[in-house]
């Protein structure tokens, strides 16, 4: 399954605030989208999954395994979301019930899409925050958002978007929010998981030095626009456009580079 996303425009409050964006995913790539704060790339990542807010006017093409998502029924797009297309936003902490446990909620979207019972949700629960390397998995489902640590609940938000085996992942900056030790570990675990898996990323980040880390393809926003298209390596030592460039010199570690380079 791929997904190909061709002159997407979208609108609000009669400004276009993305003009023009395409890029394609094959099947088991991973993309990161990147740039500055207000370049488009969360935007864009939720004008795929449908989730842009009311009144937002979209245009372009998005397909995933050659169905036109723009347009499509909330319906469906509901099912698409955990069967197809997983997500993981920045903050946990609002992607997250605090009154209901966290094995509760990686359950629910077992029960809502694979029609599970209450009992296999639940050991499926389990076995997701054992996946995800959350520790003491049989107990810690019975625990609240609020008794987790920042890093424990990414890794919930994690299980949740990946509990239905989705063929796309998409991860809105999933690590900012952590600090750099909490970071790397959350790292380490998507890498992981999607080449266990051979699911596809999109990876949205402002960070190169994060980006170096987990995508092979980089597509570079700014206003909105596309500024540059191409595989990570390149962008590391031979930028193409100022924005990339100043990206580059403001990552926040060392970046990786291809061996060869310097």
């Amino acid at each position: 399954m791929s997904l190909r996303v061709e002159g997407l425009t979208i609108d609000i409050d009669g400004r276009r605030v993305v003009d023009g964006v395409s890029f394609a995913v094959p099947d088991g790539a991973r993309l990161g989208l990147i740039g500055e704060s207000g370049s488009g790339k969360s935007l864009t990542a939720l004008a795929i999954l449908g989730l842009l807010p009311a009144g937002a006017e979209v245009g372009g093409s998005i397909r995933w395994n050659d169905r036109e998502l723009i347009g499509m029924p909330d319906r469906e797009l509901a099912q698409l979301r955990g069967d197809d297309i997983g997500i993981v936003f920045q903050e946990p902490r609002t992607a997250l019930n605090p009154i209901r446990t966290v094995g509760r909620q990686i359950a629910e979207s077992i029960r809502i899409h694979e029609k599970a019972s209450r009992a296999e949700a639940k050991a499926r629960a389990i076995g997701e925050a054992e996946r995800v390397a959350l520790p003491d998995p049989a107990r810690i489902v019975d625990r609240y958002p609020h008794q987790l640590s920042g890093g424990q609940r990414q890794r919930v938000a994690i299980a949740m978007a990946l509990a239905c085996r989705p063929r796309l992942l998409i991860a809105d900056e999933p690590t900012t929010a952590l600090d750099v030790t909490i970071q790397d570990e959350i790292l380490r675990l998507l890498l992981g998981l999607v080449e266990d898996s051979g699911m596809s990323l999109v990876f949205i980040t402002h960070d190169l030095a994060v980006l170096s880390r987990i995508a092979t393809h980089g597509v570079v926003l700014s206003d909105g626009r596309v500024v540059e298209d191409a595989p990570i390596g390149r962008l590391l030592t031979a930028p193409q456009s100022p924005v990339t460039q100043g990206l580059l010199r403001d990552a926040t570690a060392t970046v990786w580079r291809p061996e060869g380079t310097s």
